[in-house]
């Protein structure tokens, strides 16, 4: 086969996976307006009528007898198209949204989150990254909405811009590498190799990953950084170096070395310069802040969990810390 027809094949293949993406578009553009008139259908009537929900109830038998064939239009069903209409009905952000995200991710969202804050955020979320049902639920099962608007308020170098810190969480959880209890940082670093996709997934979907023991050489002596990555919407590297005890200050003189090595021979000329994270079991906010006070580099001193943190008391630690915010104070414009 001749270089031009593959190439005159390659075109038509292109164009009928976007036929196929555009379909299955639309599909769920129409299937989540239909669920949003129903839902606004029976919000209505059951606000109006004196049946309350006994007519939901009543309307689920009745098209269950009659159009069998029918399927997701039960009782569990109408309930959760009315639940869907009525919890965005009155929300100018979230209802132009609706129609872009899949409805198993609006069941999930609406099932899984408790405020409507934290509803708005998984949705932009979802918009962002692209969540497949299985990635959403990960992110809602390990309270990224909390460990996301907590983060905000950790302490960081002066010049790590609040869009760049934005792309960062303080904690980040790490369930998926199933490590043995003892472990050595050899081989917490290959677990993440390992399981780089669910990693990417945790850390953000914008990062590319582009070696393990990524070599920089400086007058004659060869080094070596646990993990690099590029970040495209930052346009620039990112070092991750792994730490399986408690953040020590001495790390950071090694992050900053490392950051001016990428700097100064790998960082292309049309890429903003490159950022750290030193990931570490533990850390005290006292010695990061005395640690981050006089550096000059942007780095971020984040912590990793082998478990899937408490929801329960992450949710406190969020609800202790929103009261401390001003009343008009916007946490999650910007994901």
């Amino acid at each position: 086969m001749s270089n031009d027809i593959i190439s005159h094949m390659n075109n038509i293949i292109s164009m009928i996976v976007k036929a196929k993406e555009n379909t299955l578009i639309s599909i769920n553009t129409e299937l989540i307006k239909l669920y949003w008139n129903v839902g606004e259908y029976l919000y209505n009537e059951c606000t109006r009528s004196s049946w309350g929900d006994a007519f939901i109830d009543t309307l689920a038998d009745q098209i269950k007898e009659n159009y069998p064939e029918i399927k997701g239009f039960n009782r569990r069903g109408l309930y959760r198209m009315r639940q869907f209409f009525e919890t965005y009905k009155d929300n100018k952000f979230v209802s132009p949204l609706v129609t872009q995200i899949s409805w198993s991710n609006h069941l999930l969202i609406l099932s899984g989150a408790k405020t409507i804050e934290e509803k708005e955020f998984y949705i932009n979320l979802c918009l962002k990254e692209k969540y497949s049902k299985r990635e959403l639920e990960r992110q809602i099962d390990s309270a990224y909405f909390q460990r996301y608007i907590l983060s905000e308020k950790k302490l960081e170098p002066v010049q790590i811009e609040k869009r760049t810190k934005s792309h960062f969480m303080d904690t980040y959880i790490l369930e998926f590498l199933d490590l043995p209890k003892n472990y050595t940082e050899k081989e917490f670093q290959k677990a993440i190799i390992h399981n780089l996709k669910d990693f990417i997934l945790e850390i953000g979907k914008d990062f590319s990953f582009i070696g393990e023991e990524f070599r920089v050489q400086v007058a004659n002596n060869d080094y070596s950084i646990d993990l690099l990555f590029y970040h495209r919407g930052l346009s620039c590297l990112v070092a991750f170096e792994l730490k399986i005890d408690k953040f020590k200050p001495e790390y950071l003189g090694k992050m900053n070395f490392y950051l001016e090595a990428l700097d100064r021979d790998v960082k292309k000329t049309n890429e903003n310069p490159s950022i750290g994270v030193i990931l570490c079991a533990s850390k005290e906010n006292e010695v990061v802040e005395y640690a981050m006070s006089r550096n000059i580099s942007p780095t971020m001193i984040s912590e990793y969990n082998l478990k899937l943190i408490d929801k329960k008391i992450l949710e406190q630690k969020l609800r202790e810390y929103k009261e401390l915010l001003p009343d008009n104070h916007n946490e999650i414009q910007d994901v």
